[in-house]
């Protein structure tokens, strides 16, 4: 028997009701106010140092996200880069499993509501959720680089820091597809979250520095040979470098945030030559050069969530 009318019917109600639930519980309020007390006390320090060091920039706002301040030796982007997959792993490994452990999704889905809906909706009341919240983060250490520098950020800066803010958004989202993937997989949401960490685990620590450089040796060989650096090699390297969502995110906050960045890849001597090398680039410009890494992890999200689409449709749901 075919079904009548849109299967997205009842989306905009999910979606609704499930943002509703995430903003206002409280596993969101402490997440939320632990990334807040790092972000402010590290826009703190990073004013304090520009301060200090005034005229040797001219962009001071983009430096405020990007400098480790004394005493701390991590920057704001590194803590952005290691908070968002863990708030969007929090947000999703139970969204599914949780309806099948309380026996209430064959309760849900008795209603006119397709499974199309409830899981689109609840994928994008999460990724709402997760929006608001980088979009608060970004707006609280603009406020407080404002107040403490005594200047507005420059429309290029401005610029640059919401194309960050969408990557960000983009890559959160790809963690939180992960984590939705894994809370239709498994009952559980214990092994659920596990799963998902375990992953963000390798692809953070263990993709680079090991899985990597192994990979690339067996496919183009040693990375060196008698005539120098192997170039099938660091080809190679560079492409399985960007499997990892973690390598596309640390690429897109450097050619943004760091204006004289020209190149994500090797560069050979003939082009650098008329190369006004140091020389910032305009926004536009790095935005064409960080076009493939965004668009990579929109697709990651969306090909993800559609992996975990098709598992949820096959599934048998018994009251």
């Amino acid at each position: 028997m075919r079904r009548s009318g849109s299967p997205f019917i009842g989306t905009g109600i999910v979606l609704a009701k499930e943002a509703a639930d995430q903003l206002s519980g409280i596993r969101m309020v402490v997440i939320e106010a632990l990334v807040f007390l790092i972000a402010l006390v590290l826009a703190w320090f990073s004013t304090a140092t520009i301060r200090e060091s005034i005229g040797q920039s001219p962009f001071l706002f983009l430096r405020l996200l990007t400098m480790a301040p004394d005493p701390i030796p991590f920057s704001f982007i590194d803590t952005v880069g290691l908070v968002t997959p863990v708030i969007a792993i929090a947000l999703g490994f139970d969204a599914i499993n949780a309806e099948f452990n309380q026996r209430t999704l064959s309760r849900i889905l008795a209603q006119p509501i397709y499974r199309d809906a409830l899981l689109l909706g609840k994928f994008l009341a999460r990724l709402l959720a997760l929006a608001i919240a980088l979009l608060s983060l970004w707006l609280l250490v603009l406020g407080v680089g404002f107040l403490r520098l005594g200047l507005p950020p420059s429309g290029e800066e401005l610029v640059r820091m919401l194309g960050f803010l969408v990557a960000t958004i983009a890559y959160g989202g790809v963690w939180l597809a992960v984590a939705f993937l894994f809370s239709i997989l498994f009952r559980a949401p214990a092994t659920a979250a596990l799963a998902a960490l375990g992953l963000w685990l390798v692809f953070s620590f263990f993709w680079s520095l090991v899985i990597k450089p192994l990979a690339a040796t067996l496919i183009a060989g040693p990375p060196e040979d008698i005539f120098g650096p192997n170039l099938a090699y660091i080809q190679t390297s560079q492409a399985l470098d960007r499997i990892s969502p973690n390598t596309l995110y640390a690429e897109i906050a450097l050619a943004l945030l760091q204006p004289a960045t020209r190149t994500l890849g090797p560069v050979f001597i003939s082009q650098l030559r008329g190369a006004l090398l140091g020389a910032p680039l305009p926004a536009s410009q790095s935005f064409i050069l960080v076009w493939p890494q965004l668009t990579g992890l929109i697709a990651a999200m969306i090909l993800i969530f559609a992996a975990g689409y098709v598992v949820f449709q096959r599934q048998e749901i018994r009251a």
